[in-house]
């Protein structure tokens, strides 16, 4: 059987754009949809190359166990000495902000104050233990921005517990986590292929934390007056001015912990302080940043998945 580039994932829309730019380049791929599925220890794998970007939030789409189950083939892959992308402590990492913290901060990389808890008392107990407002809560096994509300008092995060409007983290585990709140309602997304820098992307934060670069994350234009003049700046924009101390040390962490793709977020504080909240494994791009900026992630990896299988 001929070689080729194998992705593991349980999204067909976000991983159309890599397979169109995998087309593009006349390289030979196949997709392995894993919400279900069999892992055959008594079996060898293909040869070739395997990508792993399985989701945090594949429960979000009726695929609860697509990351167990991607754990045990990256497991299987890994035993027969198979080149795999985003391997094993990547899924980890991507299934754990708790893993992604501590992982940061033994990097030298600085997250912010954070508690965990499970059970609705232990997670108010967590938020009075912080003893900063306002903060935010979220799901550690997350994506998409699951579970992340503002809150401004532990007593307006009690009624929100106790009310029906709580949702539960998929693996039980909620974090309460200082707000880091930017002057100019920014985040900054730095993206990195085969462990190295590609660009930042810019994203407004002014109406939310829903903050998925992917164009099936995005909800429409704004509705605009009619008759009034209305600034409006981009959700998501390729930028420039990114300090290279802080990437040269993003690129040390990947390496130290082994992600080969990902988008990390950080936010700056109007101290200029940056914190680092979030590793995102299953990384996706805007097309519409992209094309103003005449760069491509999507590209940028079809050429590492290309070039590591001639390597093979």
């Amino acid at each position: 059987m001929a070689k080729k580039i194998y992705i593991i994932h349980e999204n067909d829309d976000w991983t159309s754009h890599l397979t169109k730019r995998l087309d593009e380049l006349n390289l030979p791929y196949e997709a392995w949809h894993l919400d279900k599925g069999i892992i055959d220890l008594t079996s060898v794998p293909p040869e070739g190359v395997f990508y792993n970007r399985m989701s945090a939030s594949s429960h979000t789409r009726d695929h609860r166990f697509a990351p167990e189950l991607t754990g045990g083939i990256l497991d299987w892959l890994e035993f027969h000495n198979r080149t795999v992308f985003n391997s094993s402590n990547a899924l980890r990492l991507e299934l754990s902000k708790i893993k992604q913290y501590t992982a940061l901060e033994a990097s030298g990389i600085r997250t912010p104050k954070t508690i965990g808890a499970v059970g609705r008392d232990q997670i108010i107990e967590a938020a009075e233990k912080l003893g900063t407002a306002p903060f935010i809560t979220k799901h550690n096994r997350a994506g998409k921005g699951l579970g992340v509300k503002l809150f401004q008092t532990v007593e307006s995060l009690k009624l929100h517990v106790n009310s029906p409007a709580f949702e539960e983290p998929v693996d039980g585990i909620t974090l309460i986590q200082e707000y880091i709140q930017s002057p100019d309602s920014y985040i900054t997304r730095a993206e990195f292929v085969g462990g190295k820098y590609v660009y930042s992307v810019r994203v407004d934060t002014s109406e939310g934390f829903e903050l998925c670069p992917a164009d099936v994350c995005q909800i429409g234009d704004l509705f605009c007056p009619v008759g009034e003049e209305v600034e409006v700046r981009p959700k998501f924009e390729i930028v420039e001015d990114v300090d290279r101390d802080l990437i040269e040390r993003y690129e040390a962490f990947l390496k130290a912990v082994k992600i080969d793709v990902a988008g990390i977020e950080f936010v700056k504080n109007a101290a200029g302080e940056i914190f680092t909240y979030d590793v995102n494994t299953n990384t996706n791009y805007n097309s519409d940043a992209e094309a103003k900026a005449e760069k491509y992630g999507m590209l940028e990896l079809a050429k590492f998945l290309g070039e590591a299988l001639e390597r093979i």
